[in-house]
């Protein structure tokens, strides 16, 4: 049978079948888009609120931190050039804390508002939060057990700066190294040593912390003289030296009190130790001292006061020779009927002629 036969031979469909069909569907269609419309259109609306309030609220917030971190800035920098602000404020340490600050509390204010943000669209799409939250928390348990150091550093870091305990410029001993704090981190805190290293220190490895550029820093020197100087001498020589000394920059600044002499710090058969003690500006102890022994010891040259380990005091009379000095000692063999002498005195020959 050809082709044209088969077609001749099969029924036509029904033009009014297949437009019954198409308007049903298209019916379906309708009333399922009606019952549900009303849905779409709140859970957008929904969504769109929870977006448009978090972006706000993230951008709002952001922006009065930085705007109170730059008036912190800027009450330090106003005080910057005045004696005040030499003294008591390090704008670099004031800047640094400050941007610290600023961007932990702004990275904390993001997580939370954009976090909540995402969990009320979650739920605003009938998703079930509980089994995700769940999950969150045992990752979060998981991730604190596995980077518990880096969680201790950071909140080290985190507490460190908020207390204020050191700054950049501060002179610290941190226990596992020492030296001038030249960065301050949320992680690690960067020394410059003595002699010119860079110590990169943990901060949850810093069990305990000096601070050496804090308040006020206290110049400690001894003085040590022989015995037989006369000790109110010494005392106006002293006294002397160091009030011409605070009134000659630059220790009219570094100096924050006058030298006070404590006393004999100790009394030996060949020395006496007169122990001073000032006030100074932090860090500025050692050249203090320094610059304090060497006037001081200019004085005691103009002065004519001989400290120990100077040059010997000539003697008035010569020292006469002791008698005694070439007399040996008394010897056993010296007696010839001393067991010694008897013992080492030669043996007779024997008499062969007998």
């Amino acid at each position: 049978m050809s082709l044209s036969a088969l077609l001749a031979a099969a029924p036509s469909p029904e033009p009014g079948s297949s437009l019954d069909e198409a308007a049903k569907q298209a019916g379906d269609a309708a009333g399922w888009v009606e019952e549900n419309w009303s849905t779409w259109l709140n859970t957008s609306l929904r969504i769109i609120l929870i977006a448009a309030i978090a972006i706000v609220l993230r951008t709002a917030i952001r922006r009065a931190l930085t705007k109170l971190i730059e008036r912190m800035n800027r009450s330090a920098q106003a005080v910057e050039g005045t004696a005040l602000g030499g003294l008591l404020v390090n704008a670099e340490r004031r800047r640094q804390r400050s941007e610290a600050i600023g961007s932990v509390l702004r990275s904390v204010a993001s997580f939370l508002i954009l976090g909540t943000a995402a969990l009320m669209i979650l739920g605003a799409f009938q998703i079930n939060l509980a089994p995700l939250l769940a999950s969150a928390g045992v990752a979060g348990v998981a991730l604190g057990f596995g980077a518990r150091n880096l969680v201790t550093d950071f909140l080290s870091g985190v507490f460190m700066i908020l207390e204020d305990q050191y700054g950049v410029g501060d002179t610290i001993d941190a226990g596992v190294a020492s030296g001038e704090v030249i960065e301050v981190g949320l992680r690690v805190t960067k020394l410059r040593g003595d002699n010119g290293e860079i110590w990169y220190v943990r901060n949850g490895e810093v069990k305990r912390i000096g601070n050496l550029s804090q308040g006020w820093s206290t110049a400690g020197v001894d003085v040590t003289v022989r015995p037989t100087e006369n000790l109110d001498k010494v005392r106006t020589v002293i006294t002397e030296a160091a009030a011409a000394m605070a009134k000659e920059d630059p220790w009219n600044e570094r100096l924050w009190g006058p030298v006070e002499i404590l006393g004999l710090d100790s009394v030996l058969l060949d020395s006496m130790t007169v122990r001073l003690s000032a006030k100074t500006m932090p860090g500025k102890a050692l050249g203090v001292e320094r610059e304090l022994r060497w006037r001081i010891k200019r004085a005691f040259d103009e002065a004519g006061i001989r400290i120990v380990g100077g040059v010997p005091a000539q003697a008035d009379e010569p020292a006469k020779a002791d008698p005694s000095a070439s007399v040996a000692a008394p010897s056993a063999y010296a007696s010839t009927t001393s067991p010694q002498s008897l013992a080492t005195a030669p043996i007779n020959p024997p008499n062969i002629s007998k």
